[in-house]
């Protein structure tokens, strides 16, 4: 299995926090978040990471190199970071993932290192980590079915539907990817849907039969930096073990 780490963005409302390095070089306790998915990840034996960059890579490139000797990394930078979203930055992974099993991971979250043992423990193939609290506008929020399983995900969906925010973690099977990437062609190369959230595709996927199962881990500490607000709360939401 390899791991997909989307590392492209400016994280412009992160200034001046992010003057002069990537979002996910932004360090909680002793590591950057980075370190930190790199770790849990590896904990699990997973040692192929397809890493997608754009603002700054060569501070990315060479943490990575350097902290990590014994794990293999593919970077693909993405030189239109500052005018796309983070769907362009997965369907350039493309070549290195499609038709493959992976986990998709954004690289703006701190995590327990538990929620990645969930989701390959599943007995699903795909699965997303959903977190349940208060939910407002801004929230990637997550419309569940019957059976469990992702029915709607988007930021617009209706609150009252919606269970919990999607963490920003999903682990994908071979038929996924497949299906994914066709449609991100479609989207991307035909349509022109470049500077949008990932999630839609995710979305459009599911009348053709490919969805996620939910798996809640509300019971372990997640939390995504958008803003300096948010990094601030992180430091001092961390439980004292992940610190």
């Amino acid at each position: 299995m390899k791991a997909v780490i989307l590392a492209a963005g400016i994280a412009s409302r992160l200034r001046p926090l992010t003057n002069d390095r990537p979002k996910c070089l932004l360090q909680i306790g002793d590591r950057s978040l980075l370190q930190r998915s790199v770790d849990a990840l590896l904990q699990q034996g997973v040692k192929e990471f397809v890493v997608v960059t754009g603002y700054r890579k060569e501070q990315i490139e060479v943490f990575l190199k350097q902290q990590y000797k014994g794990a293999s990394f593919t970077f693909i930078f993405n030189e239109r970071y500052a005018s796309t979203n983070n769907i362009y930055s997965l369907y350039l992974a493309r070549p290195e993932v499609e038709g493959q099993e992976i986990l998709l991971l954004d690289s703006d979250i701190v995590f327990d290192p538990l929620i990645v043992e969930r989701l390959l423990g599943s007995d699903h193939g795909n699965v997303l980590a959903l977190n349940r609290h208060p939910l407002g506008e801004e929230e990637m929020k997550v419309v569940p079915d019957l059976e469990g399983k992702v029915k709607e995900i988007s930021k617009t969906c209706a609150i009252s539907d919606a269970i919990g925010e999607s963490i920003g973690i999903e682990r994908m099977s071979e038929a996924y990817t497949a299906a994914l990437f066709k449609e991100l062609e479609l989207m991307i190369e035909k349509e022109g849907q470049d500077n949008i959230f990932y999630e839609r595709a995710f979305e459009r996927l599911i009348p053709q039969g490919h969805t996620f199962w939910i798996e809640d881990t509300s019971d372990l500490f997640s939390t995504e930096l958008d803003t300096v607000e948010d990094f601030n709360s992180a430091k001092d939401l961390i439980p004292a073990h992940l610190y």
